[in-house]
């Protein structure tokens, strides 16, 4: 029951994101998220990002199926379930513990991004991987620089990945 809502609340966070940036042009309208698509479904993609992150030294630790889960809803929420015709949203949820420790180090708020995650969203069989940016949030903090270059090797690993 613990995971089941922990995913609900994950859902929560994430369909903000996948609503309002899926269909902007490359990069969004928001300096905040890092948005990347690929003509290919999420199935096709999935397992070499998860390899990619986790060779870039950011390993997996939660998986969930956020649109399997929010499926469970769909008589419930009627015409609102789904407006946007998405058929997959997936998100990987990592960390690093060595950069969580510096992080950790410099300014013990921004561990909220301890641990980090991507959502992958699938519409008309394209893939977009969306990252919320840990550099644009820490802009007055004193892990900004560690921040950033964390965020370069997560959208680094991403676009290796795809």
């Amino acid at each position: 029951m613990k995971i089941i809502a922990m995913q609900l609340v994950l859902v929560a966070l994430m369909l903000p994101i996948s609503g309002v940036y899926a269909d902007q042009g490359a990069g969004g309208d928001n300096p905040a998220v890092y948005r990347q698509q690929v003509n290919k479904p999420v199935l096709e993609v999935y397992d070499t990002l998860y390899k990619s992150l986790e060779d870039a030294r950011f390993f997996v630790v939660f998986e969930p199926n956020i649109g399997k889960n929010i499926a469970h809803f769909s008589e419930k929420w009627g015409d609102d379930y789904n407006r946007n015709n998405i058929t997959e949203i997936r998100s990987m949820i990592f960390c690093n513990a060595w950069y969580a420790n510096k992080v950790s180090n410099l300014d013990p708020d921004m561990l909220g991004f301890c641990p980090l995650h991507l959502s992958l969203i699938e519409r008309e069989g394209k893939t977009t991987v969306l990252f919320n940016r840990p550099g644009v949030i820490a802009q007055n903090s004193p892990a900004k620089e560690l921040l950033m270059k964390i965020e370069s090797e997560i959208i680094e690993a991403i676009q290796q990945g795809l």
